[in-house]
């Protein structure tokens, strides 16, 4: 018989049951089930929601990890939000459902659920929950060869690679500034910078800073995945230098950084109401890729 178990931390071996499980989905599905965030989140022991399959051969207290839900509890600027996986040997048995009724449950209020991919299951699912479909990430891609603007700086702003134990503070500044309508990316805290740090991927030589008047007016964070991908992690530009085309440079100066270190795609993820972001990417050749969709209780 599966049981559903909510843990106060998670052991070793449990971790990477999950990521296993997470792996195993994402070869299923053709795209990851869970985000950087939550994944960070799991490899730190972080509590989650585990559906275990009731045998003897695997977890903590017997039982193999068949699903999993990550949950980010409300805070005064935003609602619950969660994500979960199933195994995709155990699903079309209830898993999902059970998961996303205990998030609604540990939420206890609004709760927001990110699907990756769009997939029709997982929109059948929150149908049936009676859940609507508020929001869509476009994840946008295009070859990193062919043609690539070169990048303008506008006078009176200098770019400038960032120095680890010197630029954090200044840059979650104006991260919040530029994110202040998306608490998503404007919250993230100290903690969350250094755990990215801390990952092998980080490279301070791909994240570049656009200064002014000595403070940093945006920013280009890029990211080299395996396999030859590289990211357009996070651009932002502080609301008080709107109009000097920094969001195309920082953009065009990270873009050409990825292509010389030897990547063979370019990618990147962008919210669909960002109507004049995403004009800019197909401006340089990106197209849709893929999309991720939130659901949310009404």
């Amino acid at each position: 018989m599966s049981e559903l178990r909510a843990r106060g931390t998670l052991g070793d071996g449990e971790i990477a049951e999950v990521l296993a499980l997470a792996e195993a989905a994402a070869d299923a599905d053709g795209v990851g089930p869970l985000s950087e965030h939550s994944l960070l989140a799991l490899r730190g022991g972080r509590a989650g929601m585990a559906i275990h399959d009731g045998g003897g051969d695997g977890g903590r207290d017997g039982g193999r990890i068949v699903a999993y839900a990550h949950l980010d509890p409300a805070t005064d600027e935003e609602p619950a939000a969660g994500e979960l996986v199933v195994h995709p040997e155990h699903r079309r048995r209830g898993h999902g459902r059970a998961l996303l009724r205990a998030l609604r449950e540990e939420a206890g209020g609004p709760l927001r659920v990110w699907a990756h991919g769009d997939l029709p299951a997982a929109a059948g699912l929150a149908a049936g929950e009676g859940m609507a479909r508020v929001r869509a990430l476009f994840q946008m891609r295009r070859p990193a060869s062919g043609p690539l603007p070169e990048t303008r700086v506008a006078a009176g702003v200098t770019l400038r690679t960032f120095e680890p134990g010197r630029d954090e503070r200044a840059w979650l500044e104006v991260n919040a500034r530029a994110f202040a309508d998306h608490p998503e990316q404007g919250a993230w805290t100290i903690d969350d910078v250094r755990a990215r740090e801390a990952e092998d991927w980080f490279d301070p030589a791909g994240f570049f800073l656009a200064e002014r008047d000595g403070r940093p007016a945006g920013f280009h964070w890029t990211k080299i995945h395996p396999g030859g991908v590289g990211e357009v992690y996070v651009v932002g530009v502080d609301p008080d230098a709107q109009g000097l085309g920094l969001g195309r440079t920082l953009t065009l100066k990270g873009l050409h950084h990825l292509r010389d270190a030897g990547v063979d795609q370019f990618m990147l993820y962008v919210d669909e109401s960002n109507v004049a972001a995403v004009r800019l990417y197909e401006s340089l050749g990106f197209t849709r890729h893929a999309v991720d969709v939130m659901y949310a209780t009404t």
